[in-house]
């Protein structure tokens, strides 16, 4: 059986994650505790541009969005996917919501593994349960960098 990796990419940024060996432990912990497999998930971190052309040509929308999810598993509780994420909505809405970058890149990210996780966010209760799940994993990530989220 193949090892389960996670991998950082950058496409049209040159935007650095930090602690990508702490973060890729958080990550895999989440997975294994929602009862899944990790087989290969990819980050691609990119700017507002790209993920916009993204947006519209696989999924015909013509809007800036922070974060777009491709599960390409072909087994049940397996993950296989492609996460991008616009560095430029990450910052931005961190400015927003008064979080570091860094805080708001680890939400997003929880937040496109939870899709690949079964997790949807389209009705208000759905919406309520995964955002109950980003915080139960960000908490843990601040218990592992023994500092708050």
């Amino acid at each position: 059986m193949s090892k389960a990796t996670i991998n950082f990419f950058n496409e049209d940024t040159n935007y650095t994650l930090k602690k990508k060996t702490i973060i890729k432990n958080w990550l895999k912990s989440a997975i294994a505790s929602e009862d899944y497999q990790l087989k290969e998930l990819n980050f691609i971190l990119c700017s507002d541009e790209y993920l916009l052309r993204i947006n519209q040509d696989y999924l015909n929308h013509d809007t800036y969005t922070d974060v777009i999810t491709f599960d390409n598993s072909e087994e049940i509780k397996t993950i296989v996917g492609d996460i991008f994420i616009s560095i430029d909505r990450i910052k931005e809405n961190a400015a927003t919501f008064k979080f570091t970058t860094d805080q708001e890149l680890c939400r997003v990210m929880i937040h496109g593994a939870l899709h690949l996780l079964g997790y949807k966010d389209k009705t208000k209760p759905a919406k309520t349960l995964m955002t109950a799940r980003e915080d139960h994993y960000l908490a843990l990530l601040s218990k592992v960098q023994n500092k708050p989220f």
